[in-house]
């Protein structure tokens, strides 16, 4: 997944142009081989933390980032749980990649598995509240969760999330700028999410406000190899 908001500087145009002239969408074009071990754990560590990040902000009850409007919305008419929902979309997202003629990479697989489930597991396990600081705290775990775990999932260099994968693709295909496609989509998800009943509230803005800037800080705080940090950059800029 990474469901988070554009973050993009005016950089951005140029790293979406340059994967642009591809047949697939990049995944910073590191052998699977190279570093493996200690890519792969930085990936499936940053999912787990954007899964426990998902979880604060549902408990808070305060708002969820946009495509978890969406998310929660299908949840509420499906009857499944968010985690279930998660699971699902991600794999009706990755279909959509077919004509976009993009391929996934092990993150993005795992990525389509591990964030719903572990979004499951946390949020049975965090308190409910009504009381008011407790839930703001929560925003505030949730956000530095779901920040710091873009900075390791998008540093592992395994393949994009299936819903970012789709912005780029969508980007490519017509010749709109990342920022733009993403932009429509997350505007069309957090519309229909809300017609279907999905949580909308002061933490959805202060998640769209707020995880650019974080995730960017995110990606200095976790050390990477010189070349390592110039792609993941690029990366983040297009999230």
């Amino acid at each position: 997944m990474p469901d988070t908001s554009d973050p993009a500087p005016s950089t951005s145009s140029a790293s979406s142009g340059s994967r642009a002239t591809r047949g697939t969408v990049s995944t910073g074009g590191r052998p699977l081989r190279e570093r493996f071990p200690e890519r792969l754990a930085r990936c499936v560590a940053g999912l787990a933390c954007f899964g426990t990040g998902i979880a604060f902000f549902v408990r808070s009850e305060m708002g969820v980032p946009p495509w978890d409007v969406f998310h929660q919305g299908l949840s509420a008419i499906t009857g499944a749980s968010l985690g279930v929902v998660l699971i699902a979309m991600s794999f009706v997202v990755l279909v959509l990649w077919i004509p976009l003629r993009l391929v996934p990479g092990l993150g993005t697989l795992l990525n389509a598995v591990e964030i719903g489930l572990v979004e499951m597991v946390v949020e049975e396990a965090i308190p409910e509240t009504g009381m008011l600081l407790p839930r703001i705290a929560y925003v505030a775990v949730g956000l530095l969760l779901i920040a710091a775990g873009s900075g390791l999932y998008i540093g592992a260099e395994l393949g994009p999330g299936p819903r970012d994968g789709l912005m780029v693709g969508i980007s490519r295909r017509f010749g709109t700028s990342v920022r733009l496609a993403r932009t429509m989509v997350e505007i069309t998800v957090l519309v229909t999410g809300i017609m279907l009943g999905g949580a909308v509230g002061v933490a959805t803005l202060v998640f769209a406000l707020g995880i650019g800037p974080m995730v960017q800080v995110m990606l200095r705080v976790f050390v990477m190899p010189e070349r390592l940090v110039e792609v993941a950059t690029g990366e983040a800029f297009d999230q």
